[in-house]
């Protein structure tokens, strides 16, 4: 798959990437950033994927998340998607909310018209984008981890939850756990998805859960002074499913904290080390 190079800068010793090639699953240009840190020639490095929240591309991770020194220190590849297809010819929310729609992709694989066509997230992220990754880069596939930010949360245990022999560890910062159940979800899977809410649930970690899937473990921040908390983040629900099912959370409430990136970039390190030591890096 060909693969043009936007920018590359050096950081912590290794190389900060960001790329640009042509989907077939958005049938759009895509973008994203890869930091590859310092390592052996002929090394295979274990792998993080990054999914990032609504109105989100690939640069407020790559720019604002303080990733690079912990993934130079324990030697991970870090990997920032973008969150929607883009591009003028793509549809977006008629009303232009930032909730759905060109930044909103809600990593699902869109059926309903006009957005099937470009809306291909899941797809994109779980299929696509890897076999992208590891042609150009020198990820162990054997070892690769997903975590993420708010909708890209929701993503993040979503895909581990539905691929749970391809992640070795999953975590998320202020995810939404339960999107059948809060207005941001509602909105989005109604909007991708139909209205037969039986579909949605393959996409709702929760319902995941109740439904049977399991994962080893899960890692979930948020913050209490976090303004979306109570009506469309409700960790609270992630916590019964999981003590239910019998699944192991470790949900970390962390006072004063708010849904931004200086949230992020405070607990970045800690998420990046927790991976490593289940990485094997």
């Amino acid at each position: 798959m060909a693969l043009q190079t936007i920018s590359l800068n050096k950081a912590y010793g290794g190389i900060e990437g960001v790329y640009k090639h042509a989907s077939e699953q958005t049938q759009t240009d895509m973008n994203f950033s890869v930091y590859v840190p310092a390592h052996r020639e002929g090394t295979k490095l274990a792998v993080v994927w990054y999914l990032s929240g609504l109105t989100c591309t690939h640069a407020n991770v790559t720019e604002k998340g303080e990733f690079r020194n912990a993934c130079a220190e324990h030697g991970l590849i870090f990997v920032a998607p973008d969150t929607s297809p883009r591009g003028q010819s793509v549809p977006g929310d008629p009303a232009n909310s930032y909730d759905f729609g060109l930044g909103a992709g809600f990593y699902v694989d869109a059926t309903e018209a006009p957005f099937s066509r470009n809306y291909r997230m899941w797809s994109y992220v779980t299929e696509e984008l890897p076999k992208l990754v590891a042609e150009h880069f020198p990820v162990d596939s054997g070892r690769q981890s997903i975590m993420g930010h708010s909708m890209g949360g929701h993503g993040a245990l979503t895909i581990a939850l539905r691929h749970p022999g391809r992640y070795r560890a999953a975590s998320a910062f202020a995810p939404i756990v339960a999107p059948s159940h809060v207005p941001w979800g509602i909105k989005a899977l109604g909007g991708y998805l139909g209205d037969d809410k039986s579909k949605w649930r393959k996409h709702d970690a929760v319902a995941l859960i109740e439904d049977g899937a399991k994962f080893r473990e899960f890692l979930v921040d948020y913050g209490d002074a976090d303004q979306f908390l109570t009506e469309q983040l409700r960790p609270d629900l992630l916590q019964a499913a999981c003590e239910k099912a019998g699944i192991p959370l470790t949900l970390r409430r962390q006072s004063g904290y708010d849904h931004s990136y200086y949230f992020i970039s405070t607990f970045m390190a800690d998420h990046l080390r927790w991976h490593a030591q289940r990485l094997g890096a």
